[in-house]
């Protein structure tokens, strides 16, 4: 059963919190170290690897988005359908963050693409279950899922070709 929570100024700041809190959280790894590291220069990339300046870029998009569809799902009636659409978020969440470090630190290719299938496994049910809360925040965690889906793609290939 889907509600609509209506956004009004009152809601900003709980929104740009929100934006904040997970631009943060999801960042926090790549600030760490990631790309500009000479072991992943010496890689092999994939032809369908996109610009290095794009991966920014499409992040902050995709965390702003993220943090939108989190604050509507936040703010909405308490029920059990928000309660596990909250947790499955968390999951979802905590694979992300995973993500980086054993890709970029631990260069396990291997374990960090079983971490982002695991990932966008976990992002279909997420998905469904923000939809069900309200259906934009549904809308909102789309194209992280379509992206989650391209970089699994890119991480097997750099699998394959390195």
């Amino acid at each position: 059963m889907t509600t609509t929570v209506s956004l009004g100024r009152e809601d900003i700041p709980g929104v740009v919190a929100a934006i904040v809190l997970v631009n943060v959280v999801g960042g926090a790894p790549a600030a760490l170290g990631g790309p500009d590291s000479a072991w992943f220069q010496s890689l092999v990339k994939p032809g369908i690897y996109p610009p290095s300046w794009l991966f920014g870029v499409v992040w902050t998009t995709l965390f702003t988005l993220i943090g939108v569809a989190l604050y509507i799902v936040w703010d909405s009636e308490r029920t059990g359908t928000r309660r596990l659409a909250l947790a499955l978020f968390v999951g979802q969440m905590v694979l992300n963050v995973a993500w980086t470090p054993i890709f970029f630190q631990a260069r396990n290719l291997t374990l960090a693409l079983g971490v982002i299938l695991a990932l966008f496994a976990l992002l279909v049910p997420t998905t469904g279950a923000f939809a069900r809360v309200d259906r934009r925040a549904g809308l909102l965690l789309v194209p992280y899922l379509l992206w989650v889906a391209f970089a699994a793609l890119l991480n097997y290939r750099f699998l394959v070709l390195n």
